[in-house]
């Protein structure tokens, strides 16, 4: 076994840009494929929480099409099909498998966006090229159960991406059932990760984020391992084009329990997609795009082996995942507790809620307060001589929902009140579009500041109210705008 662990420091003379720029490139045509995205795109999938249902149709349109050979290899614990996708008649084999985590959805809709482009009729001599030299095997969608309650875990409640020793689950017994079978050359683990990752010492969102994982606790590299990092050197130099600065990679500790790294131990390359953060891009539509073009680049690399020749202490190049991202940072404030100023910097974070209809409302939080100078944010503001002040409760009881509507909510806060109160509620809690909080008759409001309470306060500035904060939306009161995403029912 060829190893190379323990590199020379000498090696690293090059800067990461410079390498960025040596010889092997990813093929031109990639650029132009991604340029082209939109016909590719498959427009039934449109939002992150799709369920099995959702794909089915398209399967079946794939299972009837003679250019893919569509099995189904399994089912999960509730009894769901899992299905895989090939295509292609070379030698070697390639394994793609997504959404082993039911909440992790962004690259099984690039999977079928790579169907439009296979069978589309664009570029068509360099995807022979590819269907000569590559096989391809998809398994979107590993874990259903968990995908049907936008859940991690499956319906036994584990995580599969730590059953690859016991193998308990049917979906981690299919996983490693198809590998065995395939003996594949290369593997591809695709999943979604925190969008609070940033690249290492920048305010950059990890929004793409890869690993070679380890195959032993001694985080040896071999060819199997080597050969995926130069993989990743070539998604990462095709990404660099796209998102500059926005590419890490995971610490790469030994997992023994973890898909990945045995399957690298297995003797398949094994590379590590996860898919972050990126601004104004909740339904990671903008994401999964990238998720197309770096796969895409991946495969035809493959195919053309110039993989091969890139240098593969350039992946030590690429920084890691740091976690120092907030939705809304606010730094400055100017804080009164027992008679005493204070100023913090607050970091806001903005939690998905699910809802029984398959939605999703946002409960804002403050997720650390304090000196964050070493923290970022998606949305940073300097509010540096701003004081903190607790909104008031509107003094009249509003009979329903319905009724709130009424209300002339600009000129609400603009009178210091950030709460409503509500007679008949559902007895549920839930959100509104309405920039205020909606609550019972007997709620009190928390004077003050913590982690994980809910920001929702005004901010003054030489006794004139400017800015409140509602559910941890910054609202300029003198220049409001229709971009507030909800407020909550607090029962």
């Amino acid at each position: 076994m060829k190893l190379f662990r323990y590199l020379p420091l000498t090696i690293f003379i090059l800067s990461y840009s410079m390498l960025a720029q040596i010889s092997v490139q990813t093929p031109q045509f990639v650029t132009q494929i991604g340029e082209s995205y939109t016909s590719f795109k498959e427009q039934s999938l449109k939002e992150r929480r799709i369920k099995h249902n959702d794909l089915q149709p398209l399967i079946n349109e794939l299972k009837n099409n003679p250019v893919f050979e569509v099995q189904k290899v399994g089912e999960s614990i509730e009894g769901r099909d899992l299905r895989l996708i090939s295509v292609g008649e070379g030698e070697t084999d390639v394994f793609l498998w997504s959404q082993m985590h039911g909440d992790e959805s962004t690259a099984t809709m690039a999977f079928f966006d790579i169907f439009n482009f296979i069978n589309s009729g664009s570029f068509q001599k360099e995807k022979d090229n590819l269907y000569q030299n590559i096989k391809l095997h998809f398994l979107p969608m590993l874990n259903p159960d968990g995908a049907e309650k936008f859940h991690r875990r499956n319906a036994l409640g584990i995580d599969v991406n730590r059953d690859a020793l016991r193998l308990q689950s049917p979906e981690a017994q299919t996983l490693k059932r198809i590998r065995d079978s395939l003996e594949a050359d290369c593997g591809f683990n695709l999943h979604d990760q925190s969008k609070y990752y940033n690249a290492e010492t920048t305010a950059n969102p990890a929004t793409i984020s890869f690993l070679a994982p380890a195959f032993n606790y001694e985080k040896e590299i071999n060819d199997v391992r080597g050969d995926a990092m130069k993989l990743i050197i070539a998604m990462n130099r095709q990404l660099q084009q796209i998102i500059p600065g926005q590419v890490a990679k995971y610490n790469d500790d030994f997992e023994p329990r973890a898909f990945g790294d045995n399957i690298q131990k297995w003797g398949t390359s094994t590379i590590l997609i996860e898919s972050g953060g990126y601004l104004n891009d909740p339904e990671k539509q903008k994401i999964r795009k990238l998720n197309f073009i770096a796969i895409l680049s991946a495969l035809f690399s493959i195919s053309n082996k110039d993989y091969k020749d890139l240098p593969v202490q350039e992946y030590e190049q690429i920084p890691e995942n740091d976690s120092k991202l907030f939705d809304l940072k606010l730094t400055g404030l100017n804080y009164e507790l027992l008679g005493k100023d204070y100023i913090l910097d607050l970091g806001i974070n903005y939690l998905e809620i699910n809802t029984e209809d398959n939605n999703y409302y946002y409960r804002g939080q403050i997720a650390d307060l304090g000196d964050l100078s070493t923290n970022y944010g998606y949305i940073s503001y300097d509010l540096a001589g701003y004081k903190i002040i607790p909104g008031e409760i509107y003094p009249e009881t509003i009979n329903n929902l319905k009724e709130v509507e009424k209300l002339d909510f600009q000129e609400l806060l603009q009178k210091g009140y950030s709460y409503v109160k509500v007679e008949k509620l559902s007895g549920k809690t839930g959100y509104t579009k309405f920039p205020v909080q909606i609550v019972k008759e007997n709620f009190i409001i928390p004077h003050y500041l913590s982690l994980g309470t809910n920001p929702t306060f005004f901010l003054e500035r030489n006794g004139k109210r400017e800015y409140v904060v509602v559910n941890g939306y910054l609202i300029d009161l003198n220049d409001p705008k229709d971009d507030f995403r909800n407020g909550l029912i607090i029962n």
